[in-house]
């Protein structure tokens, strides 16, 4: 921890005139107001404030920033108040503390309390003056280092995750790197203990085998620019961790497979020198064609300028180079609080820069929440989006979400309700990608229901969850409402008419939930004709003769060209019927697969032995299987089912494979006597209007 006179002197070194006593004066406060109070490490947490003010000095700023520093925990922790340290340290101090206070009150606020107002006094807090801002970015960085003494782990994946989320985006786009990078690196650490042990160590292995590449690189880069005459600094660094984390999760690759590991930095005397050192560079070695971007012609919205090109070194070596001027790196890597630093004479900077500006003229212009929320554009968050619904409820939301995404965000009754939606007031459609600040209305209807093609846009997988669960649902009916058909005709065949009681029952003897359930099991073919029969009158079946008009099970079929004995199965790739020529892959220890002649997997039976083989006298319980494009409106099941019944097709199994409007595709297992049989099927199935297509699998 800094003593007191060290932190003095480290603030009069680049201010030679700053208020000693002021700076004295801040430091013994911020030690009698906390007093005994303990932090998880068991310091005293006075340190804590001292330690955030030496992160103030590193980045020179000027003397109101050091005490803001120091006493920014003391209003919300202590007996302080805004009142007294605007008495002892003046008007400046107290409203910095202030805002910082009122940044840390919204920081434990719920989503839902983040309203429009609270919105406001967060914009306010930090566009009226980014040293309010640069001491929170502080406050959590030291906090970061600390953060292996708290105890429990769920605290401090929580902590970690809000740095992840909130705190390194508002670092980076604030253009403090050195802060963002460190916060990912220690929130990394707690959230992927593993990967960050895997990539640490590996980069551990790789200093170790390779001795100092790293410097050898650097050298080689600053010698072929020296030779052309360019006065230039080089260093080099292995790329950070969680860099190389999410670059094996975007492109789903492992360690190994990533290239540019390394990354080297050029600085220059001027802008002239950086395009020099570029063509320099492009000239010695083979550049990675779309991997070149120019940030000093067009800078970060941040304020960052600088020239990235990739490199293919010797032996394939892929790395990473950024050429910026002296100056250029000395704002990159602080930003916006390099506009801030200290000046001679005391004078604000006026460096606020793009977006600041923007905002503080949107937070100006606005007359109420509401009217801010409609016009703030905000681009703080580079992995989030805000978007806000027309009363002013604000949501936040993964980068590329869309109007589908915000609804489930919303509520689940909505997601499922939505047929439309207005984004800015504007009709768009419902796969439009949300960008920061946009108010969604989103349009329901009460005979509305999600649709599957949902699916290939959504990116939340609260959104994903509740479009399954509907699909899953609506197919569940579907198969049913076949169900119910066959069970009509099922009951038709007992000798008496069935009451409601009989039902009840026979749900009740095959264990399931309610009548629904037994519908769709036997829609689905999970029930046989004899199960349902013998569960609605018991001892109804013991007379029914073992034919495929009655009974779906207990069926034979025979081959010839088998030895006495010998096991076979029907392949499921090609499901043989009578009527198709067929043959026969023996393998050790395996059943004989019987496939159809043209069937497309026989090719991978090379290792097998083939035998020439043909349908026996016993033929039934064969099952073919279809694929059936239905049109997706009342009725269309019911007819499918009708046709199916009329020609004594058994339904053995039922899936919808994919729901693409107006159409529904199925698979559909059927039991027929052979392939005339189920050819009669599909031609009855074409000639019905509900049908589409019926093609046979």
């Amino acid at each position: 921890m800094l003593r007191q006179y060290e932190l003095v002197e480290r603030v009069k070194e680049y201010a030679p005139e700053a208020d000693e006593a002021l700076l004295n004066r801040a430091y013994v406060y911020t030690v009698q107001k906390h007093g005994t109070q303990k932090r998880a490490s068991g310091d005293p947490y006075f340190s804590h404030p001292v330690e955030v003010a030496g992160l103030m000095t590193e980045l020179k700023l000027d003397q109101q920033t050091i005490i803001t520093a120091l006493l920014h925990d003391t209003v919300e922790d202590t007996l302080a108040t805004i009142e007294e340290i605007d008495k002892l340290f003046g008007p400046d101090v107290a409203r910095l503390v202030d805002g910082v206070t009122k940044l840390s009150k919204i920081e434990v606020m719920t989503e839902s309390e983040r309203a429009a107002e609270n919105l406001r006094k967060f914009l306010l807090a930090m566009s009226e003056d980014l040293r309010v801002l640069l001491v929170k970015l502080a406050d959590r960085l030291h906090n970061m280092r600390t953060l292996h003494y708290i105890k429990k782990e769920d605290k401090r994946r929580r902590i970690a995750r809000e740095t992840m989320d909130i705190y390194a985006p508002l670092a980076e786009r604030v253009g403090m790197y050195e802060y963002m990078r460190e916060m990912q690196l220690l929130a990394f650490e707690q959230l992927e203990p593993e990967g960050y042990a895997t990539i640490t160590g590996r980069l551990a292995q790789i200093r170790s085998e390779e001795g100092g590449q790293v410097d050898e690189l650097a050298l080689s880069i600053k010698q072929v620019l020296a030779e052309a005459g360019l006065n230039v600094e080089v260093s080099g660094r292995e790329k950070h961790p969680y860099s190389i984390w999410r670059k094996m999760a975007e492109r789903h690759v492992n360690f190994e497979q990533i290239t540019d590991i390394m990354a080297f930095r050029v600085l220059t005397d001027s802008v002239d020198d950086c395009y020099r050192a570029l063509g320099v560079l492009h000239q010695a070695w083979q550049m990675i064609p779309g991997r070149f971007k120019d940030y000093i012609s067009t800078p970060k919205s941040n304020g960052y300028q600088s020239l990235h090109t990739a490199l293919i070194f010797q032996r394939s070596m892929r790395i990473e180079v950024q050429i910026r001027t002296r100056e250029m790196h000395r704002l990159n890597e602080f930003g916006l609080a390099a506009h801030w630093a200290y000046k001679q004479g005391g004078a604000r900077p006026d460096g606020q820069v793009g977006w600041l500006r923007d905002l503080i003229e949107i937070v100006d212009a606005s007359h109420d929440a509401e009217e801010l929320l409609e016009n703030t554009k905000m681009a703080i968050y580079q992995d989030r989006i805000f978007a806000f619904t027309p009363k002013g409820a604000l949501f936040q939301l993964p980068k590329g979400s869309t109007a589908v995404d915000f609804a489930y965000a919303v509520h689940t009754n909505l997601g499922n309700a939505a047929v439309g939606v207005k984004i800015n007031n504007r009709h768009v459609p419902m796969r439009t990608q949300l960008a920061n600040g946009d108010v969604v209305e989103i349009i329901k209807s009460t005979t509305s229901e999600p649709q599957l093609s949902w699916l290939g846009f959504v990116v939340t997988g609260k959104a994903r969850a509740a479009i399954r669960r509907a699909v899953r649902a609506k197919e569940r009916a579907e198969v049913a409402e076949i169900g119910g058909k066959l069970y009509d005709e099922i009951a038709g065949r007992l000798p008496q008419r069935l009451g409601k009681k009989a039902l009840a029952h026979a749900v009740e003897r095959l264990d399931l939930r309610d009548e629904e359930d037994l519908m769709f099991a036997i829609g689905s073919g999970r029930l046989s004709d004899r199960q349902v029969m013998e569960a609605l009158v018991p001892g109804s079946t013991a007379e029914l003769p073992e034919d495929p008009e009655w009974t779906r099970t207990e069926r034979a079929i025979s081959i010839r060209g088998l030895t006495a004995g010998v096991g076979f199965e029907l392949a499921e790739c090609c499901h043989p019927v009578p009527g198709d020529r067929i043959v026969g892959l023996r393998r050790p220890d395996h059943k004989v697969e019987v496939h159809a002649i043209d069937c497309m997997t026989l090719a991978s039976g090379v290792d097998a032995d083939w035998l020439d083989l043909s349908w026996g006298e016993r033929t039934t319980g064969a099952v073919g299987r279809l694929q059936l494009i239905l049109y997706n409106r009342p009725g269309t099941l019911a007819e499918v089912t009708q046709i199916l019944a009329s020609n004594r097709a058994n339904v053995t199994n039922l899936q919808m494979t994919q729901r693409d409007e107006p159409f529904g595709t199925y698979e559909v297992d059927l039991e027929v006597s052979d392939l005339a049989h189920l050819t009669r099927i599909v031609g009855a199935l074409r000639a019905s209007e509900a049908v589409a297509d019926a093609e046979r699998i």
